[in-house]
């Protein structure tokens, strides 16, 4: 059965198109959406140019299509024409947003093909959990909520980090701890199915209104550090 999977860079959509495979799909190829909107309430649009390196990593296809204008007629539009040529099931990394969700199941319907998002209603503590024991390297590279200083930008999202997150929503207002709700977005530069790790040679914080973004210079694959 082999399966495309939408992917953005970030932790969910990766995860999700490792969970596929761990279920016996094939994942033959990674889809990417570029928006024109970089507000887009659809597509993930943060650091889109990491993909091909993880897609080179995992040994994947991968695949861009860019939406031609900025409107949510011009984003499904693009995805339909993303997903028309294949007939096995769509993997996406959604977990909370009923916005998703809803655009993606129907498409799916309307191009016969099953749609698959093993996250979907979890609890935002337990997905990210379960990313980070799968040995997921998860950086944050955007940040867009009260509770998350300009610091943590560029940081590893690993267990005392979830641990600092969840403390933060419980004392200042609610958070969702998995960034369901645009609070932070990620990208993933290692996992145990990839076969080199992302650097850059630069990073930069940069401040716009009330949230953080990560500017990477000079991204590349690179070998792993030897294990012995």
């Amino acid at each position: 059965m082999i399966a495309t999977a939408l992917v953005s860079g970030g932790k969910d959509s990766i995860y999700s198109a490792y969970l596929a495979e761990s279920q016996g799909m094939h994942v033959g190829e990674l889809v990417t959406v570029r928006p024109s909107d970089p507000e887009s309430m659809l597509f993930h649009t943060p650091h889109l140019d990491l993909v091909p390196l993880q897609a080179r990593a995992w040994r994947k296809a991968h695949r861009e299509v860019r939406v031609r204008g900025a409107g949510e007629a011009d984003e499904t539009a693009a995805l339909s024409s993303a997903l028309a040529g294949g007939s096995g099931p769509v993997v996406a990394g959604a977990i909370a947003s009923s916005y998703q969700w809803s655009r993606l199941l129907r498409l799916c319907d309307q191009l016969g093909r099953r749609l698959y998002v093993p996250l979907w209603a979890k609890a935002a503590g337990r997905v990210v959990r379960e990313e980070i024991d799968a040995g997921l390297d998860i950086r944050l590279v955007h940040l867009a909520a009260e509770p998350l200083s300009p610091d943590l930008a560029g940081r590893r999202l690993d267990l005392p980090l979830l641990e600092e997150l969840e403390r933060r929503s419980r004392s200042v207002r609610p958070l969702h701890v998995a960034g369901e709700g645009g609070e932070f977005e990620t990208a993933v530069v290692d996992a145990p199915f990839f076969g080199e790790r992302i650097v850059w040679d630069s990073e930069e914080r940069v401040r716009d209104g009330g949230a953080t973004r990560l500017v990477i210079s000079g991204a590349r694959l690179a070998a792993k550090p030897s294990r012995k």
